[in-house]
C-alpha cells in the first residue's frame, strides 16, 4: 500500500505537467531538437490509432510486483540507494509490447517487448527504470521519430522504403529482433536500456554503462512453428501459471562504456566483447492490479543521486514531456 501511494503521487506531479504543457508552457527540456513532444504524440495516434484509456506507446500490457536486491558488487559503481544499501527494494513493474495497438499480438517477432520497473528506494521516493527487448531504439533523434512515424502513417510503401534507406540505423532494431527466436515469455528474454547512464560511487568516481536484464534461467525462444500455435494474448496467461509456481528472475547487469562509444545515439550498437558487472537480482513474484501502474508513468529520467542520465540525447530527453502528454489524455 506504501508503495502504491508513492506510485500515486508521481502521478500527481505528472498530471499537473500535462496541464502546463496543454496549456502551452515552456518546457526546460534539454532536447536535441525542437520537435514538440505533442506532435509525436499526434504522430503515434495516427499510427495505431486513438484508443480511450489507453498509453500511446506500449498500450498492450500488463502490471506485475515484486522487488529488487543488490550485490556487494554494485555500491562499487554506485551511490544510489537501491544499489548501495541492503534492500530487498519493493518493485512495480509492467511487461508490454511495443507500439500504440491494445490488441498488438504477443506472436510478433518484430515488436520490442517492454519491461518498465518503478523502484521504492525509501522515504517516499521511487526511482524508474525503462527497457525493451532489443538493445537498440528506432531513431537517433526526436526529428527523425516524427518523421519515421508521420511517414509509416502514410502507408505508402515507397515512401516508407525511400525513409529507411535514407536512415539505415532505425532498421537496426527490426533486424536485430528478426535474427533471434520469438521470447517463449516475458520471464525468459533479455532487457535492454536503448540509454546510456553514468553511475557514481560513494567516492565520487563515475562509470558510464547501459543497462542490460538478463533472466536467470536463460533466454528461452520458440521456434517460427511453436509461435504459430500460440494464442495471441498468450503472454499473461503463461507467466501467471509461472509465477503460481515460482518467481520469475532476472540480473541486472551493467555493460561497461569505453572511450568512443556513441552516448547521445539510441540506434547505435555497443560492441558485445565488454566487462559486464551484476548489480543485483530482480525478483517478478507477482501479479499486479493493473490500476497501480496506470496510476503513473514509468519515466526512465526519474532517477537519483548516484545515476545520471546522458545530456545529449535528445530522445531520452522527450521521453518525460511526451509520456506526460499521454498520461494526461489516457486519464481524461
Amino acid at each position: 500500500m506504501k508503495f502504491a501511494m508513492s506510485f500515486a503521487k508521481s502521478a500527481s506531479a505528472v498530471a499537473a505537467l500535462s496541464f502546463v504543457m496543454a496549456a502551452g508552457g515552456a518546457m526546460s527540456t534539454a532536447q536535441a531538437d525542437d520537435t514538440d513532444p505533442e506532435a509525436l504524440v499526434n504522430a503515434l495516434q495516427s499510427v495505431f490509432g486513438e484508443h480511450a484509456g489507453k498509453r500511446r506507446g506500449h498500450a498492450n500490457g500488463f502490471c506485475v510486483k515484486g522487488s529488487f536486491t543488490p550485490t556487494d558488487e554494485a555500491k562499487t559503481l554506485s551511490k544510489a540507494p537501491h544499489l548501495s544499501g541492503k534492500g530487498p527494494w519493493p518493485v512495480v513493474g509492467r511487461f508490454s509490447m511495443g507500439g500504440g495497438n491494445p490488441e498488438a499480438p504477443n506472436t510478433q517477432k518484430d515488436n520490442a517487448r517492454g519491461l518498465a520497473l518503478h523502484i521504492d528506494v525509501g522515504g517516499g521516493n521511487v526511482t524508474d527504470m525503462v527497457m525493451i527487448s532489443a538493445p537498440v531504439f528506432v531513431a537517433k533523434t526526436p526529428a527523425k521519430f516524427l518523421e519515421l512515424l508521420q511517414t509509416v502513417a502514410t502507408k505508402d510503401k515507397e515512401k516508407i522504403g525511400a525513409f529507411f534507406k535514407a536512415n539505415p540505423t532505425s532498421t537496426n532494431q527490426g533486424t536485430w529482433l528478426k535474427a533471434r527466436p520469438l521470447p517463449a515469455s516475458y520471464a525468459t528474454a533479455s532487457y535492454f536500456g536503448v540509454h546510456t547512464f553514468t553511475l557514481t560511487n560513494a567516492e565520487g568516481k563515475s562509470q558510464i554503462i547501459k543497462w542490460r536484464l538478463v533472466p536467470k534461467g536463460g533466454e528461452v525462444g520458440l521456434t517460427d512453428d511453436e509461435a504459430k500455435t500460440k494464442a495471441p494474448d498468450f503472454y499473461k496467461p503463461e507467466l501467471a501459471e509461472r509465477l503460481a509456481k515460482g518467481p520469475a528472475e532476472f540480473d541486472l547487469t551493467a555493460i561497461l562504456g569505453q572511450e568512443g562509444d556513441a552516448l547521445d545515439d539510441p540506434t547505435a550498437f555497443w560492441p558485445e566483447e565488454r566487462k559486464v558487472v551484476t548489480l543485483g537480482a530482480l525478483t517478478i513474484s507477482a501479479l499486479e492490479d493493473d490500476k497501480t501502474c496506470d496510476a503513473g508513468i514509468f519515466d526512465p529520467t526519474n532517477v537519483v543521486d548516484g545515476i545520471e542520465g546522458p545530456k545529449d540525447d535528445g530522445i531520452f530527453s522527450l521521453r518525460s514531456p511526451a509520456y506526460a502528454i499521454s498520461f494526461g489524455r489516457r486519464t481524461q
